[in-house]
């Protein structure tokens, strides 16, 4: 991940307390990225809560529920730091290698993050593996070729570090299939996709 999310403590706080602003997150969302953040919120809204899910990166928590089958993981101490006051069901972990068995969860969701990654191919293979048979995958990206606006400003965090090489929308089908995936739905908004999609039951 790039360093300023693993080591950049000024840098995680800011982003979650822009995040956890509901006047600033609905603004900074449709300025930036022409994103509505109702999609975000309706995504979130709709997990099961008795589902065993496994939340990466948790960032400061804005999906985190107070629930012992909600497992929140990020690399980032300090995110994980503003994490524990929703949950205490946390682990620092690495997107790349997980510290769960094949097919532990119900449910992996990844908002906000593969576009932070270097490789999110490789991120997406790695959730697949602790996803059980029948389990979902979903979580919203950063997508690339919306508007030349936003791929401007998409270049020039990449180049600050924020940011990952990410992808268009094209680019995200083509890492959840490569993954073996199925029932893969996209729902793009502005410069956002939300992505939902099945491991095989068999």
């Amino acid at each position: 991940m790039p360093f300023h999310w693993k080591t950049g403590r000024r840098s995680a706080t800011g982003y979650d307390r822009v995040v956890q602003n509901p006047v600033l997150a609905r603004l900074g969302a449709r300025l930036l990225w022409n994103y509505d953040i109702r999609h975000l919120h309706r995504a979130i809204a709709a997990q099961d809560p008795s589902a065993l899910t496994l939340d990466i990166p948790c960032g400061g928590g804005v999906a985190v529920r107070d629930n012992p089958r909600h497992v929140a993981a990020d690399l980032s101490r300090t995110m994980l730091d503003r994490a524990r006051r929703r949950t205490s069901t946390l682990v620092q972990a690495d997107i790349y290698a997980l510290p769960f068995p094949s097919g532990t969860f119900d449910a992996c969701v990844t908002y906000n993050g593969l576009h932070c990654l270097p490789d999110p191919a490789a991120a997406v293979l790695e959730l697949t593996r602790v996803l059980r048979p029948g389990g979902t995958l979903g979580g919203t990206t950063l997508i690339l070729g919306t508007s030349r606006r936003t791929d401007a400003l998409y270049a020039l965090l990449r180049r600050r570090g924020y940011f990952g090489p990410s992808g268009t929308l094209a680019d995200l089908r083509t890492w959840l299939t490569s993954a073996s995936l199925t029932d893969v739905h996209l729902t793009p908004n502005g410069a956002v996709a939300g992505f939902t999609a099945h491991r095989p039951a068999n």
